[in-house]
């Protein structure tokens, strides 16, 4: 599998690919959002997600990939920090806002600032076509974000702290986006950096959410929350490991803003299975930052 990867690396069947991937994160990543979100508290579901994926990777990582190159230390603690900073601010959002308030601004802020990092650091450029894509996106978190200050009524009182929550959440996420790309593409196996990638990542999270865990006076049980955890540790393999293997076979900029089709997704899920009001407006804007996120990758 690594050979063929390698072997496609640049080629017109590894672009195809990676879009693929993209995509596939895009689903993903927003039902990930949905179990963070959803029935228990977001700290707790985090920390027993990444709980999870940390004892999952651990044998790939300690007895099966190759060990990483000296070069790659430096590489991943600064990869752990940058993902500790995105998730302490993504719960902190999620105990301030709705699902289909966050997460659409989170996931539509990100490639507008990952666009800037991949030109500054891998030289990609962007079409005049992909530049109108990018403006379709932004009139869509834009007109989000307004229309969600102007007519929502829930949680009134911590939704301008949840919005700037969610923009500041999106430059990390821009953040992670680019220098993972950067570590994906700095080791020989990509594998190798995927397996220790979320053992290092996972370790600190179930640390916090069982310090909260143990100061709640009515504390869930266990057992629902590690079955989230585990099923959450699986979506965050396929999700973030697709995203970053397609960031390591097409560009950057592209592979970040083709996921951003998760707003759609995320709005289908925040509406059938979390149950909270979405409504035809706010539809229409989540799917205007899909459609720029397309149009991106057509004008490519």
């Amino acid at each position: 599998m690594t050979d063929w990867l390698l072997r496609v690396e640049g080629t017109q069947a590894g672009e195809q690919l990676a879009m693929w991937l993209a995509l596939m994160a895009a689903v993903l990543h927003a039902v990930f959002g949905a179990l963070q979100k959803g029935r228990h508290d977001p700290w707790l579901t985090r920390g027993a997600i990444d709980a999870s994926y940390c004892l999952m990777a651990a044998p790939f990582a300690l007895f099966v990939v190759p060990w990483p190159e000296p070069h790659m230390w430096p590489i991943f603690a600064g990869a752990w920090l940058i993902h500790i900073i995105y998730k302490l601010l993504q719960a902190w959002a999620y105990t301030k806002g709705a699902y289909t308030v966050v997460y659409p601004v989170v996931r539509g802020t990100g490639p507008l600032f990952t666009v800037f990092g991949a030109y500054v650091i891998f030289g990609e450029i962007f079409t005049p076509v992909q530049w109108l894509g990018v403006l379709v996106l932004t009139a869509g978190i834009l007109g989000l974000a307004v229309y969600n200050l102007i007519y929502l009524e829930t949680a009134r009182d911590t939704l301008n702290l949840a919005l700037g929550l969610a923009v500041l959440t999106g430059l990390f996420v821009a953040l992670y986006t680019t220098y993972d790309a950067y570590g994906i593409r700095a080791t020989q196996n990509p594998f190798t950096f995927l397996a220790w990638f979320f053992m290092i990542d996972g370790l600190v999270m179930p640390f916090i959410a069982a310090r909260r865990w143990s100061n709640m006076r009515d504390a869930p049980a266990l057992g629902p929350l590690i079955q989230r955890g585990v099923l959450g540790g699986l979506v965050a393999f396929m999700s973030f490991g697709a995203i970053m293997m397609a960031t390591r076979l097409d560009k950057v900029g592209e592979a970040a803003v083709l996921r951003e089709t998760s707003t759609v997704f995320a709005a289908l899920i925040g509406w059938l299975v979390l149950k909270e009001t979405v409504g035809p407006r706010r539809i229409f804007l989540m799917a205007l930052i899909a459609l720029g996120a397309v149009i991106v990758e057509m004008g490519g």
